[in-house]
């Protein structure tokens, strides 16, 4: 004789089958459920796919309130122009991440907004969050690092070697020398940033597998006897990859030259023991104009091209230029056939933020 029986679900999805004459106790409180109530089959939901759509609105959303306008608007500037290669200098773009925004970029067209970043893969919210301040490098973060910083050690990070701020104050004007593989030149400011002199000299292709010590030194003091008196002379100091052996030629070639401008410029230093030329950061120089994108530095000319045209259309200028100088600076400025002047331009910038980081500032 066979007994009725009854099916029972156990924890894990396991049911398990029941005679009703063995276990009677089992059979009637199932037996009355289900004349109460019939059991209808639950639907299984997939909640990932159900939410996922609200769940990347929300996010977006909450993305989108982090950041200003302006903010945003440079977050986008970098995303939508900038290369793998530019993009790979950040440090949470490397790898595939850059390459998964310049492909979907090529896809879909440039970023609108933030959020769009989101669609990108590889790209949740908490690396988009820290792509997006590494974009951006905040201000009030450089300054609430400087501001805890020892002056010496601050100014250790500006300019080498370390000189007392009280002499840089002293100062009544500097000379700032900028060279690279085929030009030099020179901004000659005084302490109200009026600017003095400014050249550049385009007889400076020195990078030639023949050219001996001698030829370096007969052309670097002949520049050196056109440089005006000063204080203090400043040049820039550029740093390279020493794994990169292809810029070996490039890295000696700028050495050189500043080992010479050092010995040429410091006249009296065998005398007094004072160093009149310091050698001040490239990129400390990029982050006070905000032209660094990354570890590259970008084109300082439309900074400059501001400063001129201010002078002349303000009362109260960033940097003074004197009237009767002004049209002759504005057709140095000027590119003929697409001829960039980066040092020009670089080394007037120089001047203005040794002004204003050593000798203006405070702290």
């Amino acid at each position: 004789m066979s007994f009725p029986g009854v099916l029972r679900l156990f924890p894990g999805g396991k049911w398990k089958y029941f005679q009703v004459a063995k276990y009677p106790s089992l059979y009637q409180p199932l037996f009355s459920c289900c004349q109460r109530k019939s059991i209808t089959p639950m639907k299984k939901i997939d909640f990932a796919s159900a939410s996922s759509d609200e769940n990347l609105r929300d996010t977006g959303k909450k993305l989108e309130d982090l950041y200003s306008s302006e903010q945003k608007s440079a977050i986008l500037q970098v995303l939508n122009t900038a290369s793998v290669n530019e993009l790979a200098t950040f440090a949470f773009l490397r790898g595939r991440k850059s390459v998964n925004i310049v492909e979907h970029r090529e896809k879909h067209g440039p970023f609108q907004d933030l959020k769009s970043l989101l669609e990108v893969p590889l790209f949740q919210f908490k690396i988009t969050v820290k792509v997006c301040n590494s974009i951006l490098l905040p201000e009030s973060k450089r300054k609430k690092k400087e501001k805890i910083m020892p002056e010496n050690r601050s100014l250790g990070k500006v300019v080498k070697p370390v000189i007392e701020r009280k002499k840089l104050q002293e100062a009544d004007s500097i000379v700032s020398i900028v060279f690279g593989k085929e030009k030099i030149a020179w901004a000659h400011l005084d302490k109200r940033l009026t600017v003095l002199g400014w050249q550049q000299k385009n007889k400076f292709k020195l990078m030639k597998e023949t050219n001996t010590p001698s030829v370096y030194l007969e052309t670097i003091s002949s520049i050196v006897s056109e440089i005006p008196e000063a204080d203090f002379y400043v040049l820039e100091k550029r740093t390279f990859s020493l794994q990169q052996t292809t810029l070996f030629p490039v890295t000696l070639h700028f050495h050189i030259v500043e080992a010479m401008l050092y010995s040429l410029l410091n006249k009296t230093f065998a005398h007094d023991g004072h160093h009149r030329v310091l050698s001040m950061s490239r990129n400390v120089v990029g982050k006070h104009f905000d032209l660094m994108l990354g570890t590259m530095r970008t084109s300082g000319m439309a900074v400059v091209q501001q400063f001129l045209s201010d002078s002349t259309l303000k009362a109260e200028s960033r940097v003074s230029f004197p009237s009767e100088s002004v049209v002759r600076y504005r057709n140095l400025m000027e590119t003929n056939g697409g001829e960039r002047k980066e040092e020009l331009w670089d080394s007037l910038l120089q001047a203005v933020a040794f002004y204003e980081l050593l000798v203006f500032n405070p702290h």
